[in-house]
Formats: structure tokens, C-alpha cells, sequence
């Protein structure tokens, strides 16, 4: 079974931290959301930080803002995954450079619509 860290995993429901977790357990995935601030979110247990997660996810989904972002990515390349997801506003050319260095398979696109949903409908 695939797996999905979301890190900026939201307890609300109108935003995309939120919908990316329903959305992937939509579809079938394990997924580990990522907040220091919740300690669940839409049922599950939320983790501090990606450190914490207890496996390698296949995927990594970002929604945090750039200069929050650049303080993460390392945790994120030390963890592991095949692709990182940076979604729409998470991106900056410092973020892209960093990721670059850290040789993380980086897609610029929306997640949700990656695994062939709509946040809309979500």
C-alpha cells in the first residue's frame, strides 16, 4: 500500500492540508499527517515532524509556506521519499535550489489533482 506524509496537515476542512488528507485516504493510502500543533487530524494521529513518522513514505505532500518550507526540507530528504510534492504556493526558487541539492524528486503541481481528484470536490 502506497504511503503520503502530509506536512501542513490542517484540522480544517476548507483548507488544502485538510483535503489532501481525505483526498489520499480517498484513494487508498496510508497517510501520516505532519503538524506540531494537532494531535489528530480526520481521525488520525498527526506527527510533530516528519522525524517522526514510523516509515519512509512513497510520497511527500507540502503545504507550508516557502521560508517555513526551507527549515523542513532537510527532515525531508533525511526521511526519504520517491517524490515530493510541492503544491501550488509552497514553491520559491530557494525552496527549488535546496531541493535540488538534497536530490528530492521534486513535482511542482497540486497533489489532489495529481492522484486524479478535485480539490473542489473534495
Amino acid at each position: 500500500m502506497k504511503s503520503v506524509a502530509i506536512i501542513g496537515a490542517s484540522t480544517d476542512r476548507a483548507k488544502f492540508g485538510n483535503k489532501a488528507v481525505r483526498a489520499f485516504l480517498q484513494r487508498g493510502y496510508t497517510v501520516f499527517p505532519v503538524n506540531p500543533k494537532e494531535a489528530m487530524v480526520e481521525g488520525l494521529p498527526a506527527f510533530k515532524s516528519i522525524s517522526e513518522i514510523p516509515k519512509r513514505p512513497n510520497l511527500v505532500s507540502v503545504y507550508l509556506p516557502p521560508p517555513v518550507l526551507l527549515k523542513v526540507l532537510p527532515d525531508i530528504a533525511a526521511k526519504g521519499c520517491d517524490e515530493l510534492w510541492l503544491n501550488p504556493g509552497t514553491e520559491s526558487d530557494d525552496v527549488l535550489a535546496l531541493a535540488d541539492k538534497l536530490k528530492l524528486n521534486v513535482i511542482q503541481a497540486c497533489s489532489i489533482v495529481g492522484i486524479g481528484l478535485s480539490p473542489e470536490g473534495i
